[in-house]
Protein backbone atom coordinates (compact mmCIF):
# COMPACT_ATOMS: atom_id res chain seq x y z
CA UNK A 1 0.00 0.00 0.00
CA UNK A 2 1.43 3.14 -0.62
CA UNK A 3 0.34 6.00 1.55
CA UNK A 4 0.36 9.56 0.42
CA UNK A 5 1.01 12.32 2.93
CA UNK A 6 0.36 15.83 2.47
CA UNK A 7 1.85 18.95 3.50
CA UNK A 8 0.09 20.67 6.77
CA UNK A 9 -2.81 22.94 5.67
CA UNK A 10 -2.60 24.62 9.20
CA UNK A 11 -1.64 24.31 12.65
CA UNK A 12 -2.39 20.69 14.63
CA UNK A 13 -4.52 21.28 17.45
CA UNK A 14 -6.42 19.07 19.52
CA UNK A 15 -6.41 16.13 21.98
CA UNK A 16 -5.18 12.58 20.84
CA UNK A 17 -5.10 9.30 23.43
CA UNK A 18 -2.60 7.42 21.67
CA UNK A 19 -2.88 3.47 21.84
CA UNK A 20 -1.72 1.57 24.48
CA UNK A 21 1.63 0.50 25.20
CA UNK A 22 3.12 -2.02 22.94
CA UNK A 23 6.00 -3.19 25.18
CA UNK A 24 3.66 -3.58 28.09
CA UNK A 25 0.76 -4.94 26.30
CA UNK A 26 3.38 -7.79 25.31
CA UNK A 27 3.76 -8.53 28.79
CA UNK A 28 0.72 -8.11 29.99
CA UNK A 29 -0.46 -10.97 27.69
CA UNK A 30 3.15 -12.98 28.91
CA UNK A 31 2.73 -12.70 32.12
CA UNK A 32 -0.76 -13.31 32.22
CA UNK A 33 -0.02 -16.66 30.16
CA UNK A 34 2.56 -17.94 32.64
CA UNK A 35 0.78 -17.18 36.24
CA UNK A 36 -2.22 -19.12 37.92
CA UNK A 37 -5.10 -17.84 37.44
CA UNK A 38 -7.33 -15.64 35.40
CA UNK A 39 -6.00 -11.90 34.80
CA UNK A 40 -8.18 -9.33 32.83
CA UNK A 41 -6.05 -7.27 30.84
CA UNK A 42 -7.70 -3.85 29.86
CA UNK A 43 -6.27 -1.12 26.95
CA UNK A 44 -3.76 -3.65 25.51
CA UNK A 45 -2.70 -2.59 22.45
CA UNK A 46 -4.81 -4.17 19.09
CA UNK A 47 -1.95 -4.03 16.88
CA UNK A 48 0.19 -6.59 14.48
CA UNK A 49 2.64 -7.29 17.25
CA UNK A 50 0.80 -7.59 20.18
CA UNK A 51 -1.42 -9.98 17.73
CA UNK A 52 1.67 -12.42 17.62
CA UNK A 53 1.85 -12.13 21.20
CA UNK A 54 -1.67 -13.18 21.85
CA UNK A 55 -1.57 -16.21 19.00
CA UNK A 56 1.80 -17.28 20.58
CA UNK A 57 0.48 -17.90 24.15
CA UNK A 58 -2.78 -19.61 22.99
CA UNK A 59 -0.78 -22.13 21.24
CA UNK A 60 1.02 -22.86 24.37
CA UNK A 61 -2.08 -23.20 25.88
CA UNK A 62 -3.51 -20.04 27.76
CA UNK A 63 -7.12 -19.57 27.22
CA UNK A 64 -7.76 -16.20 25.72
CA UNK A 65 -10.40 -14.57 25.60
CA UNK A 66 -10.36 -11.21 23.31
CA UNK A 67 -13.62 -8.80 23.71
CA UNK A 68 -14.54 -6.84 20.67
CA UNK A 69 -12.15 -3.89 20.40
CA UNK A 70 -13.37 -0.89 22.26
CA UNK A 71 -12.14 2.81 23.06
CA UNK A 72 -8.61 2.98 23.97
CA UNK A 73 -7.56 -0.72 22.77
CA UNK A 74 -8.48 -4.48 23.65
CA UNK A 75 -9.84 -5.89 26.76
CA UNK A 76 -8.88 -9.55 27.54
CA UNK A 77 -9.49 -12.54 29.92
CA UNK A 78 -6.13 -14.88 30.16
CA UNK A 79 -6.15 -17.95 31.91
CA UNK A 80 -2.45 -19.06 32.75
CA UNK A 81 -0.93 -22.12 32.54
CA UNK A 82 0.48 -21.41 35.89
CA UNK A 83 2.47 -24.55 37.46
CA UNK A 84 1.31 -26.77 34.99
CA UNK A 85 3.44 -24.65 32.22
CA UNK A 86 3.63 -24.50 28.62
CA UNK A 87 1.88 -27.09 26.80
CA UNK A 88 3.97 -28.48 23.56
CA UNK A 89 2.66 -26.53 20.24
CA UNK A 90 1.30 -28.22 17.30
CA UNK A 91 3.13 -26.70 15.17
CA UNK A 92 5.82 -23.75 14.50
CA UNK A 93 5.35 -20.38 16.54
CA UNK A 94 5.05 -17.72 14.13
CA UNK A 95 6.13 -14.63 15.97
CA UNK A 96 5.64 -12.27 12.71
CA UNK A 97 7.90 -9.14 12.98
CA UNK A 98 7.69 -9.04 16.51
CA UNK A 99 11.25 -9.11 18.11
CA UNK A 100 9.30 -8.72 21.59
CA UNK A 101 7.80 -11.45 21.14
CA UNK A 102 10.28 -13.79 19.92
CA UNK A 103 13.06 -13.21 22.11
CA UNK A 104 10.85 -12.52 25.36
CA UNK A 105 9.54 -16.34 24.85
CA UNK A 106 12.71 -17.67 24.98
CA UNK A 107 12.82 -16.85 28.16
CA UNK A 108 9.44 -18.16 29.25
CA UNK A 109 10.02 -21.55 27.88
CA UNK A 110 13.74 -22.20 28.55
CA UNK A 111 13.02 -23.60 31.83
CA UNK A 112 10.17 -25.96 30.52
CA UNK A 113 10.41 -29.64 29.20
CA UNK A 114 9.22 -28.56 26.05
CA UNK A 115 10.45 -28.05 22.52
CA UNK A 116 9.04 -25.51 20.63
CA UNK A 117 10.56 -23.57 17.51
CA UNK A 118 9.87 -20.00 16.72
CA UNK A 119 10.03 -17.92 13.41
CA UNK A 120 9.03 -14.96 11.98
CA UNK A 121 8.87 -12.58 8.59
CA UNK A 122 11.83 -11.47 6.61
CA UNK A 123 12.52 -8.64 8.68
CA UNK A 124 12.67 -10.47 11.92
CA UNK A 125 14.59 -13.16 10.41
CA UNK A 126 17.60 -11.03 9.75
CA UNK A 127 17.50 -9.53 13.93
CA UNK A 128 19.99 -10.97 15.87
CA UNK A 129 19.42 -13.66 17.90
CA UNK A 130 22.46 -14.59 19.74
CA UNK A 131 22.20 -12.00 22.14
CA UNK A 132 19.42 -14.01 24.36
CA UNK A 133 20.40 -17.36 23.54
CA UNK A 134 23.80 -17.02 24.71
CA UNK A 135 23.44 -16.20 28.25
CA UNK A 136 20.13 -18.91 28.19
CA UNK A 137 22.67 -21.37 27.12
CA UNK A 138 24.80 -20.59 29.90
CA UNK A 139 21.70 -21.16 32.12
CA UNK A 140 21.19 -24.96 30.67
CA UNK A 141 18.48 -24.19 27.72
CA UNK A 142 19.70 -25.79 24.20
CA UNK A 143 19.22 -23.94 21.17
CA UNK A 144 19.16 -24.84 17.85
CA UNK A 145 19.58 -20.96 15.07
CA UNK A 146 20.28 -20.13 11.67
CA UNK A 147 23.73 -18.96 11.98
CA UNK A 148 22.33 -16.86 15.22
CA UNK A 149 18.88 -15.84 13.70
CA UNK A 150 15.61 -17.08 13.37
CA UNK A 151 13.94 -19.91 13.01
CA UNK A 152 14.85 -21.06 16.61
CA UNK A 153 14.58 -24.12 18.08
CA UNK A 154 14.44 -24.12 21.78
CA UNK A 155 15.14 -26.97 24.33
CA UNK A 156 13.42 -26.28 27.46
CA UNK A 157 14.94 -27.85 30.36
CA UNK A 158 16.73 -27.28 33.88
CA UNK A 159 18.40 -24.60 34.32
CA UNK A 160 20.79 -22.98 37.15
CA UNK A 161 20.99 -19.07 37.78
CA UNK A 162 23.76 -17.22 36.27
CA UNK A 163 24.86 -13.38 36.85
CA UNK A 164 25.32 -12.40 33.51
CA UNK A 165 26.79 -8.70 32.37
CA UNK A 166 25.33 -7.65 29.04
CA UNK A 167 27.14 -6.58 26.48
CA UNK A 168 24.12 -4.09 25.40
CA UNK A 169 21.61 -2.26 27.04
CA UNK A 170 18.29 -4.15 25.95
CA UNK A 171 14.75 -4.61 27.87
CA UNK A 172 14.16 -7.75 25.58
CA UNK A 173 17.42 -9.33 26.92
CA UNK A 174 16.89 -8.51 30.11
CA UNK A 175 13.72 -9.56 30.16
CA UNK A 176 14.22 -12.55 28.83
CA UNK A 177 17.13 -13.56 30.95
CA UNK A 178 14.41 -12.81 34.84
CA UNK A 179 12.01 -14.87 32.80
CA UNK A 180 14.30 -17.60 32.72
CA UNK A 181 15.38 -17.28 36.12
CA UNK A 182 11.67 -17.73 37.42
CA UNK A 183 12.67 -21.16 36.71
CA UNK A 184 16.15 -21.36 37.83
CA UNK A 185 17.11 -22.43 41.44
CA UNK A 186 18.80 -19.22 43.45
CA UNK A 187 19.91 -15.90 42.41
CA UNK A 188 19.49 -14.70 38.55
CA UNK A 189 21.18 -11.24 38.09
CA UNK A 190 21.71 -9.49 34.92
CA UNK A 191 24.02 -6.14 34.53
CA UNK A 192 23.99 -3.68 32.01
CA UNK A 193 26.15 -0.77 30.70
CA UNK A 194 23.68 1.54 30.52
CA UNK A 195 19.42 2.04 31.80
CA UNK A 196 17.21 -0.10 29.56
CA UNK A 197 13.22 0.35 29.89
CA UNK A 198 12.18 -1.40 32.94
CA UNK A 199 8.22 -2.09 32.54
CA UNK A 200 9.72 -5.81 33.61
CA UNK A 201 10.78 -5.04 36.50
CA UNK A 202 7.81 -3.15 37.93
CA UNK A 203 5.43 -5.18 36.50
CA UNK A 204 6.65 -8.87 37.45
CA UNK A 205 5.98 -7.90 41.50
CA UNK A 206 1.85 -7.22 40.43
CA UNK A 207 2.04 -10.82 39.63
CA UNK A 208 3.30 -11.94 42.73
CA UNK A 209 7.38 -11.67 41.70
CA UNK A 210 10.19 -9.82 43.70
CA UNK A 211 12.61 -8.15 41.60
CA UNK A 212 15.48 -6.75 43.24
CA UNK A 213 17.19 -3.75 41.72
CA UNK A 214 20.53 -1.30 42.09
CA UNK A 215 19.88 1.32 39.77
CA UNK A 216 23.37 2.65 40.64
CA UNK A 217 24.88 -0.42 38.96
CA UNK A 218 21.88 -0.75 36.31
CA UNK A 219 21.96 -4.28 37.62
CA UNK A 220 18.49 -6.29 38.40
CA UNK A 221 17.83 -9.97 39.82
CA UNK A 222 15.19 -12.31 40.63
CA UNK A 223 15.77 -15.03 43.45
CA UNK A 224 14.03 -18.45 41.50
CA UNK A 225 12.18 -20.25 41.58
CA UNK A 226 8.94 -18.27 41.55
CA UNK A 227 5.41 -18.85 40.32
CA UNK A 228 3.36 -15.89 38.87
CA UNK A 229 -0.03 -15.06 40.44
CA UNK A 230 -2.76 -13.76 37.79
CA UNK A 231 -3.28 -9.89 38.18
CA UNK A 232 -5.22 -7.36 36.26
CA UNK A 233 -3.44 -4.86 34.73
CA UNK A 234 -4.69 -1.55 32.66
CA UNK A 235 -1.86 -0.43 30.19
CA UNK A 236 -1.15 2.98 29.50
CA UNK A 237 -0.92 5.30 26.17
CA UNK A 238 2.56 4.50 24.57
CA UNK A 239 4.86 7.19 24.52
CA UNK A 240 7.00 6.29 21.73
CA UNK A 241 3.47 6.26 19.64
CA UNK A 242 2.87 10.04 21.27
CA UNK A 243 6.14 10.99 20.30
CA UNK A 244 5.13 11.19 16.77
CA UNK A 245 2.09 13.75 17.29
CA UNK A 246 4.53 15.64 19.68
CA UNK A 247 7.12 16.02 16.94
CA UNK A 248 4.41 16.62 14.33
CA UNK A 249 3.39 19.60 16.96
CA UNK A 250 6.82 21.31 17.60
CA UNK A 251 7.33 21.53 13.51
CA UNK A 252 3.99 22.95 12.18
CA UNK A 253 3.30 26.95 13.15
CA UNK A 254 0.53 27.35 15.33
CA UNK A 255 0.27 23.93 16.73
CA UNK A 256 -0.92 22.85 20.03
CA UNK A 257 -1.32 19.54 21.01
CA UNK A 258 -2.59 17.88 24.17
CA UNK A 259 -1.76 13.89 24.55
CA UNK A 260 -3.41 12.15 27.37
CA UNK A 261 -3.11 9.42 29.97
CA UNK A 262 0.78 9.19 28.58
CA UNK A 263 2.96 6.82 29.99
CA UNK A 264 5.41 8.75 31.77
CA UNK A 265 8.10 6.18 32.67
CA UNK A 266 11.85 7.96 32.95
CA UNK A 267 13.25 4.91 30.83
CA UNK A 268 10.51 6.32 27.70
CA UNK A 269 10.62 9.73 28.06
CA UNK A 270 14.11 10.56 26.01
CA UNK A 271 12.88 11.95 23.51
CA UNK A 272 11.03 14.43 25.39
CA UNK A 273 13.85 15.78 27.22
CA UNK A 274 15.82 15.97 23.67
CA UNK A 275 12.54 18.10 22.36
CA UNK A 276 13.42 20.65 25.66
CA UNK A 277 16.96 20.51 25.15
CA UNK A 278 16.24 21.84 21.33
CA UNK A 279 14.09 24.50 22.11
CA UNK A 280 10.63 23.03 22.22
CA UNK A 281 7.58 24.07 24.17
CA UNK A 282 6.76 21.32 26.25
CA UNK A 283 4.40 20.57 29.36
CA UNK A 284 4.06 17.34 31.36
CA UNK A 285 1.42 17.17 33.95
CA UNK A 286 2.11 13.67 36.05
CA UNK A 287 -1.49 12.92 36.85
CA UNK A 288 -1.45 9.10 38.97
CA UNK A 289 -0.17 5.92 38.14
CA UNK A 290 -1.28 2.94 35.91
CA UNK A 291 -0.13 0.15 38.10
CA UNK A 292 3.57 0.71 38.46
CA UNK A 293 3.48 2.86 35.57
CA UNK A 294 3.30 7.03 36.39
CA UNK A 295 0.95 8.27 33.62
CA UNK A 296 0.25 11.76 32.60
CA UNK A 297 -0.70 14.53 30.05
CA UNK A 298 1.55 16.11 27.48
CA UNK A 299 1.34 20.13 26.27
CA UNK A 300 3.09 20.75 23.19
CA UNK A 301 3.14 23.23 20.72
CA UNK A 302 5.01 24.69 18.05
CA UNK A 303 8.56 26.15 19.29
CA UNK A 304 9.91 28.05 16.36
CA UNK A 305 13.75 28.52 16.86
CA UNK A 306 14.69 25.20 17.08
CA UNK A 307 18.44 24.00 17.34
CA UNK A 308 20.61 21.33 17.47
CA UNK A 309 21.58 19.68 20.07
CA UNK A 310 23.90 16.49 21.00
CA UNK A 311 21.90 13.07 22.19
CA UNK A 312 24.48 11.62 23.92
CA UNK A 313 24.92 7.23 23.98
CA UNK A 314 24.11 6.91 27.21
CA UNK A 315 20.12 8.52 26.47
CA UNK A 316 19.93 6.65 23.89
CA UNK A 317 18.30 3.11 25.18
CA UNK A 318 15.48 5.97 26.87
CA UNK A 319 14.50 7.40 22.98
CA UNK A 320 16.01 4.36 20.69
CA UNK A 321 12.76 4.05 18.81
CA UNK A 322 12.72 7.89 18.80
CA UNK A 323 15.65 8.47 16.48
CA UNK A 324 14.22 8.89 13.53
CA UNK A 325 11.20 11.29 14.85
CA UNK A 326 14.14 13.30 16.75
CA UNK A 327 16.03 13.18 13.17
CA UNK A 328 13.20 14.98 11.11
CA UNK A 329 12.45 17.53 13.80
CA UNK A 330 16.33 18.46 13.59
CA UNK A 331 15.74 19.26 9.79
CA UNK A 332 13.67 22.24 11.25
CA UNK A 333 16.03 23.21 13.45
CA UNK A 334 18.98 25.26 13.34
CA UNK A 335 22.31 24.08 13.44
CA UNK A 336 23.80 20.26 13.54
CA UNK A 337 21.88 17.81 15.75
CA UNK A 338 24.10 14.88 16.49
CA UNK A 339 22.93 10.70 17.87
CA UNK A 340 26.29 9.13 19.03
CA UNK A 341 26.50 5.28 19.95
CA UNK A 342 23.01 4.29 17.88
CA UNK A 343 24.62 1.57 16.40
CA UNK A 344 21.86 -0.46 17.73
CA UNK A 345 19.45 1.15 15.10
CA UNK A 346 21.44 -1.49 12.51
CA UNK A 347 19.47 -4.34 13.90
CA UNK A 348 15.95 -3.22 14.11
CA UNK A 349 13.08 -3.95 11.74
CA UNK A 350 15.99 -2.40 8.88
CA UNK A 351 19.26 -0.56 9.79
CA UNK A 352 17.34 2.06 10.67
CA UNK A 353 20.25 4.31 10.67
CA UNK A 354 21.10 3.78 7.27
CA UNK A 355 17.43 3.77 6.09
CA UNK A 356 16.97 7.62 8.05
CA UNK A 357 20.40 9.11 6.21
CA UNK A 358 18.82 7.69 3.24
CA UNK A 359 15.20 8.81 3.39
CA UNK A 360 15.68 12.32 5.14
CA UNK A 361 18.78 12.54 1.89
CA UNK A 362 15.85 12.21 -0.65
CA UNK A 363 13.77 14.57 0.73
CA UNK A 364 16.78 17.43 0.47
CA UNK A 365 18.43 17.49 4.04
CA UNK A 366 21.92 17.12 4.64
CA UNK A 367 22.72 14.13 6.67
CA UNK A 368 26.15 12.37 7.59
CA UNK A 369 26.10 8.85 9.48
CA UNK A 370 29.25 6.57 10.51
CA UNK A 371 29.32 3.30 12.13
CA UNK A 372 27.53 4.43 15.56
CA UNK A 373 26.76 7.90 14.90
CA UNK A 374 24.33 10.12 13.17
CA UNK A 375 24.01 13.87 12.02
CA UNK A 376 21.37 15.85 10.31
CA UNK A 377 21.92 19.65 9.10
CA UNK A 378 19.40 22.01 9.46
CA UNK A 379 17.39 23.85 8.93
CA UNK A 380 16.50 21.93 5.94
CA UNK A 381 13.98 22.47 2.64
CA UNK A 382 12.67 19.54 2.41
CA UNK A 383 10.37 18.46 -0.69
CA UNK A 384 8.40 15.63 -1.82
CA UNK A 385 10.07 12.59 -2.37
CA UNK A 386 8.28 9.20 -2.71
CA UNK A 387 10.20 6.67 0.10
CA UNK A 388 9.86 3.20 1.37
CA UNK A 389 9.23 2.21 4.66
CA UNK A 390 11.32 -0.62 4.53
CA UNK A 391 9.11 -2.48 6.08
CA UNK A 392 9.68 -0.16 9.40
CA UNK A 393 6.91 0.76 11.41
CA UNK A 394 8.70 3.67 12.69
CA UNK A 395 10.17 5.09 9.40
CA UNK A 396 6.55 5.13 8.08
CA UNK A 397 5.75 7.70 10.93
CA UNK A 398 8.60 9.34 10.71
CA UNK A 399 8.08 10.17 6.89
CA UNK A 400 4.51 11.38 7.25
CA UNK A 401 5.89 13.92 9.66
CA UNK A 402 8.56 15.08 7.38
CA UNK A 403 5.72 15.28 4.86
CA UNK A 404 4.52 17.71 7.31
CA UNK A 405 7.06 20.59 6.53
CA UNK A 406 7.62 19.66 3.40
CA UNK A 407 6.80 21.62 -0.16
CA UNK A 408 5.00 18.59 -1.96
CA UNK A 409 3.55 15.31 -1.42
CA UNK A 410 5.70 12.31 0.09
CA UNK A 411 4.71 8.87 -1.08
CA UNK A 412 5.32 5.99 1.57
CA UNK A 413 5.09 2.70 0.21
CA UNK A 414 4.45 -0.86 2.60
CA UNK A 415 2.70 1.97 4.95
CA UNK A 416 0.66 -0.71 6.13
CA UNK A 417 3.54 -1.63 8.19
CA UNK A 418 2.23 1.09 10.83
CA UNK A 419 -0.16 -1.72 11.94
CA UNK A 420 2.73 -3.14 13.44
CA UNK A 421 2.10 -0.06 16.57
CA UNK A 422 -0.37 2.21 15.47
CA UNK A 423 -2.63 1.15 12.77
CA UNK A 424 -5.14 4.25 13.44
CA UNK A 425 -1.71 6.94 13.20
CA UNK A 426 -3.03 8.14 10.03
CA UNK A 427 -6.76 9.02 11.36
CA UNK A 428 -5.39 10.18 14.29
CA UNK A 429 -2.85 12.99 12.61
CA UNK A 430 -5.51 13.86 10.64
CA UNK A 431 -7.55 14.64 13.46
CA UNK A 432 -5.46 17.16 14.36
CA UNK A 433 -6.46 18.96 10.95
CA UNK A 434 -3.30 17.82 8.98
CA UNK A 435 -3.83 16.74 5.67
Amino acid sequence: MIFTALPASGPLTGTIRVPGDKSISHRAVLFAAMAEGTSRLTGVLDSADVRSTLAAVTALGAEVEVARPRGHGLDITVTGWGVEGPHQPASVIDCGNSGTTCRLLMGVLAPWPVTVTLDGDASLRTRPMRRVTEPLTLMGAGFTTTDGHLPVTIEGGVLRALRYESPVASAQVKTAILLAGLGAEGVTTVIEPAPSRDHTERLLPAFGVGVGCDHATHSCWVDGPEELAARDVTVPADPSSAAFLAGAAVIVPGSEVLLRDVALNPTRTGFLRVLERMGARTETVLEGATGAEPTGVVEISYAPGLHGTVVHAEEVPSLVDEVPLLAVVACAADGITRFEGVSELRVKETDRLSAIADGLTALGATVRTGDDWLEVEGPAHLHGARLSSLGDHRLAMAWAVAALQADGPVEIEDWEVVDVSYPDFARDLASLTAR
